[in-house]
Order: C-alpha cells, then structure tokens, then sequence
C-alpha cells in the first residue's frame, strides 16, 4: 500500500458478509405498506450509519427526516453526498452527530448552514471523513456489485483523498498509483420515489443520482412515495422500475414527501419555508422553535402539509414546477 487515508471508515463490511445478509431478505410478493412512523422505528436504529436518497434539496425524503426527528433519535452517522437541508435540521435536532461528506455546510446557492456549522465548530458533531461526490457513488456502487472497493484514479494528490477513508495502492498494470474507494453499506436508506407497489417496486421520474446503487448497498430500505399504484401499472412499464421489491424493507406513502424541497414534475422548492429555516436556525433557540412549530406539535407529515399551507401552498409549487419545466423545454 501506499497510502491510506486519515478518514474513519464508516459503513464497511465484508461482501461475503453483506451477501449473507442480502439472502435473509425475503423473495416473495409481500405487502410492505406500512405507516412511516412504523418504519422509522422498526428499521432506523440509535447509533446507525444511514443514507437519504435524492441530491441536495431535490427528491429528499423530508418527510422521513422529520419522523427521526420525532422519534427523538441520537448518536447516528450519515453519508452527506450533499449537507443542505436534509443534514442540518439532522444536526441541529441532536440526531446526527457524525457526517461523512463530500458537500458541507451550506444550503447551495441559498448560503451557508447556521446550524450545522455551528454545531461542527462547536464539536457537538464530528466530520469523521470526506470524499467527492463520485466517490461516494462508487461506495454505493462497490456494495452494489459485492465488491470490497472499486479502483479508481479521482482524488489522487489532493487533499480529499487525505480526509478519506480511501487508499493508494500500485496499479499491478501500469505500476502508476491507483485509489481504491471501499465498498458503503449503510445500516439503513430512505429513498423518496414518484410511484411504488405495495410490494417495493418503485419508479423514479428523471434522473436517479446514484439511487439504483444505494438500494442495493443498504441493508435495510424504507421507500417513502408519493403514491402507491397498483402492481399491474408498475408492470405495465417494466424498464421504468429503479428499485425492485426484493430490496424494500418498507413502503410508506407520503404525498409531498420532500417539501421544502423539489420533487421533479410534481412540486417545486418552497423557498419562502428554506428561508425561513435559515433564518431561524442562525440561533439555537431560534432552532428550537422551528422544532417545536413544524416537527414536534404535529402527528406526521400530513399534519405538516396543513401547517405550512396545505393543498393551496402545493398547488403552487406544482405550478411554479410545471413553469420550470416550460422554461427547459427547448
């Protein structure tokens, strides 16, 4: 070898070991449906190193963050391809106290974190490692094909590769220094989708990031939807599954699922609540407020969609998507 980066590996495993838990997973067509606050607790444990689907504000499963939130759970990691939103009401609600990033902190072009960056420089959470973004679809992708890492030639020289968990080793070809990506299977993922069956089978509208590789590297999968449609429909249109059943631990349907963030063709970013959040969470209290207001005083998700407006706000944002999607049309 020569060299190993200063990262905590977090998420590794052996593959034979991961595909002997793989085969526990049931083959059969079993109804998965099952209300979030279920899945939460079933399968998002204490302590556990997790993966959110979706990219930056977009197809995130909010609705699952804030289930966590509730549930009150602590000490977990996460693999931040991108800490925005998702990640900072994470950090800021005590949930998180470990981030294993290639992006972090800042909302993208909205501005920085508050509360994720105070809590990082205060040391109430830890960055235990960072990668590229690549490199962290390439974890996913290593899992995915059993693989204990996948070779390749990002982060060389630079100081990423330092801050990762990854390592240099000589190209047995070419005698040129290669970087070995190890393998990420995450205790557990949320994965938000357009439509599913109450089996698992689950389709995705537009580009799937890196989804098709994290459903197969999670040892556990909760699928929150926006709507479940019958398994004949999802058969109708076999190549358009990104996820099969066999994956899926748990079918949750959740309408409006990421806001604030955008769900691509049905439901642009609500930037008057990201502002809002930004401008509360520049202080702990105000953080808590935010808490106390959107997470805490409501049941669930459908509750939430009522206290930021309801049908009307979202018919809205669908227009205001619907626009966007005049704007790309050539």
């Amino acid at each position: 070898m020569l060299y190993e980066g200063e990262g905590e590996l977090l998420g590794w495993m052996d593959p034979d070991e991961a595909r002997r838990w793989m085969a526990r997973k049931p083959l059969e067509l079993i109804d998965k449906r099952m209300p979030l606050s279920e899945a939460i607790t079933r399968f998002a444990r204490d302590g556990d190193y997790f993966a959110l689907g979706g990219f930056g504000h977009v197809r995130v499963s909010m609705a699952a963050i804030y289930e966590m939130i509730r549930q009150r759970r602590r000490r977990m990691a996460i693999a931040a391809k991108t800490a925005v939103h998702d990640v900072d009401v994470l950090i800021a609600s005590g949930v998180v106290d470990r981030v294993d990033c290639a992006y972090a902190f800042g909302h993208e072009l909205r501005g920085l974190s508050p509360a994720g960056r105070r809590a990082v420089e205060g040391g109430r959470v830890r960055v235990v490692a960072e990668i590229s973004n690549a490199g962290f679809q390439w974890r996913f992708k290593a899992a995915a094909m059993g693989l204990p890492w996948l070779p390749t030639r990002v982060m060389l020289g630079t100081d990423t590769l330092r801050r990762s968990s990854a390592r240099v080793v000589e190209d047995p070809f070419t005698g040129r220094p290669i970087c070995l990506i190890p393998a990420c299977y995450p205790d557990f993922a949320v994965i938000h989708v357009h439509r599913c069956d109450k089996y698992g089978n689950a389709q995705i509208d537009g580009i799937t990031i890196e989804d098709v590789e994290l459903a197969r590297a999670a040892k556990r999968l909760i699928i929150t939807t926006e709507e479940i449609i019958p398994g004949e429909e999802i058969r109708r249109h076999p190549d358009r599954t990104a996820i099969p059943y066999f994956l899926v631990d748990a079918v949750c349907e959740v309408r409006y699922g990421c806001h604030p963030g955008n769900m691509p063709g049905l439901y642009y970013f609500d930037e008057e609540h990201i502002a809002e959040w930004l401008r509360m969470s520049r202080t702990d209290e105000g953080v808590e407020e935010y808490l106390d207001r959107y997470v805490y005083s409501v049941e669930g998700f459908e509750e939430y969609i009522q206290l930021i407006g309801g049908k009307e706000k979202m018919e809205y944002l669908r227009r205001l998507e619907m626009l966007q999607a005049e704007l790309r049309a050539p």
